[in-house]
């Protein structure tokens, strides 16, 4: 006699494998099962509830609905089929079959959870606190998990976190409470904290999408970025149609410099979302960076046809510096931020800087003052800036880095000659000399790396007695500055696809770390690069970065940052003679050929032609500067603060303990 329905031992291992996170062998086996007899409803109920973790919603309504059909009075089919509609936005319908669902079975909490969801989505808000009230009698712990998330959203995170504890404490296993947990402590930016919660809740339920995405989250934060993007690679698999997991995917290869597969991720986003606000403002900027500036103004163009209000956007379109706004983008810049709705604080920003751009190009410098200061006037208040704390940390940097120091320790780090560092002050011409570098065949241009200072602050882990860099570099030994030193490199490598034997990082704010570099990279060259200290300052008051250089926004911040950047790279030239190659702004622009044959020879690289044609070389460029170096070089930035003299009057006070060493640079020669 033939069998109706799959054996239980089938059916238990099936259960089994799901529970263990191998939800595609359970697939298999369910597949297998219902193949061989399309009428049994165990084995058919339970492929649909394997392919809703598989996300294949489609499919598990079509399977779900056969199983119902086989057995109408089967509860458990009604209850997945109800989650598919909800996860499908399809609430109405959902409505439908989940109250069918909890008529079968009143004891299915998830199918009054998921009532209470639709019920709430088509707005039947009393209906669905009863659905929702029903669902918590018959769990305890979701009501419990239902306060927290309350307290949690409200801002009251001491609560939230107590009853997310609290939850743990009855059910270590609770990957819910886990994740939430996990968001309390990234928002305190206890990393590891975080990290450690989602990684258990992903061990236990590895298709947990949302945890798997905020693990990559998390990672992507603390520039840990190959982690990240095999996080989210890992979630793409789970869910592969998901268009936000694919934009987070790209979003993390930009700043990793792989630049080209941001690209086409960011494509594959909007194939799924076609209008897609972040994907296509990132899509711009990823190719700007690889230098197909049109196609960039095309996808910034469709991002603002998307979302006009998004001031990002039209700043993206000035920070290509080579970009001109016409009268009538001007005109709707103008509005936005003198008559329009209110924008969002970070909206008015980007529009207050971009009509700054607008205007100087216009040489309206009246006006393009104007914008500037009411955009750094307002940013000024979104961050957070302590000059104090800035000129404490430099002290403290200097009292441990003194000639004893290198005297005992030099010498004993890493001995990889490969990275050439740049350094210095941000508008002051690195990416001028990365560019010329990077047309060398034996270096390759990486990125804005991170992880100098990653490294330099690691000493600072598992410290109890609460000393830390600076003064920690005094205990190491010479393993301990050879395995920092392979820490940075091995960091590094993520952006190094060319192989080339010489790489360069062009992180400004490394200079503060230099002296940490020298002893755990005795090998690498380190080049400062450095403009006229006016235009240097004004060059960062118009500029609005995305992330970091909390100092540009207020001139007195700025000025006493200069005198900061100088007093710390005189120090390193007294305590590292010969060490740092200075390169002047207005000496490459002015003298560019000697220049260049300069920094060629303190790189110990051969002369090549490329050099000079460094506005030929078709590398991705993620700087500000990106399309200025893709032009031959020009002199009509020197001396550019004069357009701005009469605003700067404190300004130049606060520099006028060095001006007199950048003289000679004020009658530099200018188109």
């Amino acid at each position: 006699m033939r069998q109706i329905y799959a054996p239980k031992a089938l059916f238990d291992e099936a259960i089994e494998l799901i529970s263990a996170g191998n939800p595609a062998a359970a697939e298999t086996i369910c597949r297998k099962a219902v193949q061989r007899n399309p009428k049994d409803v165990n084995m058919l109920g339970l492929l649909g509830a394997v392919l809703i973790k598989r996300r294949c919603f489609a499919e598990a309504e079509q399977v779900l609905k056969q199983a119902i059909a086989g057995a109408p009075t089967f509860a458990k089919p009604h209850e997945d089929l109800g989650h598919v509609l909800v996860e499908l936005g399809r609430y109405d319908e959902a409505v439908e079959i989940l109250k069918k669902a909890v008529r079968l079975d009143p004891k299915l909490e998830l199918a009054h959870f998921n009532l209470g969801k639709a019920l709430a989505s088509v707005g039947k808000g009393e209906e669905a606190d009863a659905a929702f009230e029903a669902s918590f009698e018959l769990s305890p712990e979701r009501k419990t998990l239902a306060l927290a998330a309350r307290h949690h959203k409200e801002g009251r995170i001491d609560e939230a976190e107590q009853l997310y504890r609290q939850v743990l404490k009855n059910n270590p296993n609770n990957v819910d409470a886990l994740r939430m947990l996990a968001m309390v402590a990234a928002t305190a930016k206890r990393y590891d904290d975080a990290e450690r919660l989602l990684r258990r809740a992903t061990t236990i339920t590895p298709d947990f999408l949302t945890a798997v995405v905020d693990l990559g989250r998390i990672l992507k934060e603390q520039d840990r970025f190959e982690e990240a993007i095999d996080c989210f690679k890992r979630a793409i698999g789970i869910n592969p149609n998901n268009p936000h997991t694919h934009y987070l995917l790209a979003s993390t290869y930009s700043p990793a410099a792989l630049n080209y597969k941001a690209v086409e991720e960011y494509k594959r986003t909007l194939e799924l979302s076609p209008d897609h606000p972040g994907a296509l403002l990132g899509l711009g900027n990823a190719l700007k960076t690889i230098g197909r500036q049109t196609a960039a103004i095309k996808a910034y163009q469709d991002c603002i046809r998307v979302k006009p209000d998004n001031g990002e956007i039209y700043w993206s379109l000035a920070n290509l510096k080579t970009y001109r706004f016409s009268d009538e983008q001007v005109e709707e810049m103008e509005a936005r931020v003198n008559h329009g709705a209110a924008l969002a604080d970070q909206s008015e920003v980007n529009f207050l800087f971009a009509l700054g751009k607008a205007s100087d190009d216009r040489q309206d410098y009246e006006k393009a003052w104007h914008y500037y200061e009411r955009g750094n006037n307002k940013q000024r208040m979104l961050v957070q800036y302590d000059p104090v704390q800035t000129e404490t940390i430099n002290d403290a940097i200097i009292e441990v880095f003194d000639k004893a120091l290198f005297a005992e320790k030099s010498g004993l780090g890493h001995a990889d000659p490969a990275p050439i560092f740049i350094l210095g002050l941000p508008r002051s011409g690195s990416t001028l000399i990365e560019q010329i570098l990077a047309s060398h065949s034996q270096v390759e241009g990486t990125s804005e790396l991170p992880y100098l200072g990653r490294v330099a602050m690691s000493l600072n882990r598992n410290r109890a007695d609460g000393i830390n860099y600076p003064e920690a570099v005094r205990e190491l030994d010479a393993e301990h500055f050879i395995q920092l030193g392979e820490d940075y490199i091995n960091y590094a490598q993520l952006h190094r696809t060319e192989m080339t034997p010489f790489f360069i990082d062009k992180m400004p704010n490394n200079f503060p770390t230099t002296g940490f570099l020298n002893l755990i990279l005795p090998g690498a060259k380190i080049i400062d690069a450095r403009r006229h200290p006016l235009d240097a300052c004004v060059g960062n008051f118009r500029q609005h970065y995305a992330k970091g250089q909390a100092f540009t926004y207020d001139l007195t911040d700025i000025g006493e940052y200069y005198l900061e950047y100088q007093r710390m790279m005189d120090h390193w030239q007294e305590v590292l003679p010969g060490k740092i190659l200075t390169v002047q702004y207005e000496e490459v622009v002015t003298d560019f050929e000697n220049q260049v044959r300069r920094i060629l020879d303190y790189c110990g690289l051969p002369w090549e032609d490329a050099c000079t044609r460094f506005y030929e070389t078709p590398r991705p460029v993620r700087t500000a500067s990106s399309e200025q170096v893709r032009q031959p070089i020009y002199t009509g930035a020197v001396n550019f603060w004069r357009n701005y003299e009469n605003h700067l009057g404190e300004l130049i006070e606060i520099l006028e303990p060095i001006r007199a060493r950048y003289k000679k640079y004020e009658s530099a020669n200018t188109d």
